[in-house]
């Protein structure tokens, strides 16, 4: 299984903490997390996508470039590219050229958004949502596996034999596709055979069982190999040296974070038994130390019934640098490990 994390670059504003923090040294942070993890072993680092002032990751491109020049092995991803209010083919060009600056390691992670500020701001209408997205994943994907493109749709100009420009250093560039909890999502992922990363910041990590079932389905129906079906998982995570200890970290911001997105979509505030349960045994949160998050990420493997990337959301923690720094290592160094030295994991039986 690879291990890895997710960021969506949250301000200082929004996570809270004793001493403000810059957007400036927000950033500087965010670049030593992801030389961290790659120090540490991780497999794979992505940056979300948002456009409002609670978040810095607006352009994750740039950010994964200038993480390309500080780091050697660890892979550099979207965590996700909103495609549906963006051009497919910019998009390609700023991965492609990703790709060739860390020498083949740049991966995307496409979805159609949870947070919808894009639309309005690049000139979309919301009420096109999926068939946006439904139009620039096919342009994205014929881009991808061709130099020379063909093309027309609704909602773009034509491309007519025009070249696209730069080629990634890979042969074909990793493109997954982000879902939630629709159905269809899961249907249209497995149909085209694209590796699937499935956002989870609730509930119980065993309910999205029928809908991955459902995605490996469609995926044989269409006549994809099983191991091309990939699965991903990103959920809520953090490690420190004690389970309390993670947890107290983690807590207050999340709780900050997600009384206010909550605020905006109606949701009651966060509390803390609405946290303890969430990391509790069947919890979606993987927060604790080394040993208790191996075995809930053994547990979700199970129930999900394979898992080929994991990655954690540890966004609510940043406030703390020393404790997103030490988390990181011991994610890398010791839970990592732990998950892949398993004897009934797959990757241990070689």
């Amino acid at each position: 299984m690879e291990i890895g994390i997710d960021s969506f670059a949250a301000t200082s504003a929004l996570l809270g903490g004793d001493l403000p923090v810059s957007d400036s040294d927000r950033m500087a942070f965010l670049l030593d997390e992801i030389e961290a993890a790659d120090r540490a072993g991780l497999d794979v680092f992505g940056i979300g996508e948002h456009h409002r002032s609670d978040y810095l990751d607006s352009a994750p491109p740039v950010i994964l470039a200038a993480a390309a020049a500080r780091t050697k092995t660890i892979r550099l991803t979207s965590a996700v590219s909103v495609l549906s209010a963006a051009d497919p083919v910019r998009v390609f060009q700023e991965f492609a050229t990703l790709d060739l600056i860390s020498r083949g390691r740049a991966e995307m992670v496409v979805g159609r958004g949870s947070s919808v500020e894009a639309y309005p701001l690049f000139g979309y209408d919301l009420k096109d949502y999926d068939a946006l997205f439904a139009e620039k994943l096919d342009l994205l994907l014929k881009v991808r596996d061709n130099a020379q493109v063909d093309w027309s749709g609704r909602f773009r100009a034509p491309i007519r034999g025009q070249g696209i420009y730069p080629r990634p250093h890979q042969a074909s560039l990793p493109i997954w596709l982000g879902v939630g909890g629709t159905p269809q999502s899961f249907v249209r992922a497995g149909t085209l055979g694209l590796p699937l990363m499935v956002a989870i910041i609730g509930g119980e990590i065993a309910r999205f069982r029928p809908l991955v079932d459902l995605y490996r389905q469609a995926g044989a129906q269409a006549g994809h190999a099983p191991d091309t079906l990939r699965v991903g998982i990103h959920a809520m995570g953090f490690v420190a040296d004690t389970p309390r200890e993670a947890q107290d970290r983690f807590f207050p911001g999340w709780q900050q974070m997600f009384t206010k997105i909550g605020r905006e979509r109606g949701w009651p505030p966060a509390t803390r038994a609405q946290f303890d349960q969430l990391v509790s045994p069947n919890g979606a949160f993987l927060v604790g130390d080394p040993e208790t998050v191996a075995a809930k990420i053994l547990r979700a493997d199970r129930d999900i019934g394979g898992i080929d990337r994991l990655t954690f959301q540890m966004s609510s923690a940043a406030h703390d640098q020393d404790a997103m720094l030490r988390s990181i290592e011991l994610l890398g160094r010791e839970v990592r490990t732990r998950v892949n030295a398993d004897p009934d994991h797959p990757s241990a039986k070689g």
